[in-house]
């Protein structure tokens, strides 16, 4: 019983973490300052001098570009959803590799089966996110093709395009980054499968690595000079 408390206490870290983290770059000023959040500026800044350029075809093959890249998470994202399934379809014979090891970290069959559907449901909701996002980005690819002439770049309609465009497309860059987060935090929750101490450490090693990326990186410093 007192075993599986601490299971219970780090799952509960590993999802106080992944929704602290979460909230913190999305919804506080502290996360205003990330670097998705400068990158966003350089959506809408590109979006604007789209209306100064005739000749558009270099801006569509730059949206065929991240929309093949979502393609390939959301693909991923089914691949890993198998895996899972075959891991928990293979509990028995996992449990004979693991009781094998010199240590034996072999949990009871019950507490395998309830990590592989904690992992199953990770990357179903991995592909959920890149999923949107790939529609996302298909109705940005839209809205640049009704982009307005340079004829009219001035009117309120203009105005009105870059607006309606940019929210969209920060909306499909917000999904594949929720996306993306789950990848990392799902590295993070393979620490489970060996212990429920090892899940405290790599939950606070995605944390720490995802923070420094978003906050403290060369790219972060980059995009702020």
């Amino acid at each position: 019983m007192r075993a599986y408390l601490v299971d219970t206490l780090a799952v509960g870290f590993f999802i106080l973490e992944w929704a602290a983290y979460a909230v913190t770059l999305e919804h506080s000023a502290y996360g205003r300052n990330s670097l998705s959040a400068r990158m966003h500026v350089y959506r809408e800044v590109w979006i604007r001098r789209m209306l100064d350029r005739e000749a558009r075809m270099l801006d569509m093959q730059i949206m065929a570009s991240l929309q093949n890249g979502t393609a390939f998470f959301a693909s991923t994202s089914l691949l890993a959803v198998g895996g899972a399934l075959a891991l928990l379809r293979s509990t028995n014979e996992a449990l004979d590799v693991l009781r094998a090891l010199p240590i034996d970290i072999s949990p009871s069959p019950a507490l395998w089966e309830i990590k592989c559907v904690g992992l199953i449901l990770i990357f179903v909701y991995a592909f959920f996110k890149f999923a949107w996002a790939y529609r996302l980005f298909n109705y940005v690819a839209i809205l640049l093709g009704s982009m307005p002439p340079v004829s009219e770049r001035d009117t309120p309609q203009a105005e009105a395009h870059v607006v309606r465009t940019t929210r969209v497309f920060e909306s499909a860059g917000r999904h594949f980054n929720r996306g993306q987060r789950a990848f990392f935090f799902a590295l993070g929750y393979l620490g489970w499968f060996v212990s429920p101490w090892v899940l405290f450490v790599t939950t606070a090693a995605v944390v720490i690595v995802s923070w420094r990326r978003q906050f403290a990186s060369k790219a972060w410093r980059a995009m702020g000079s």
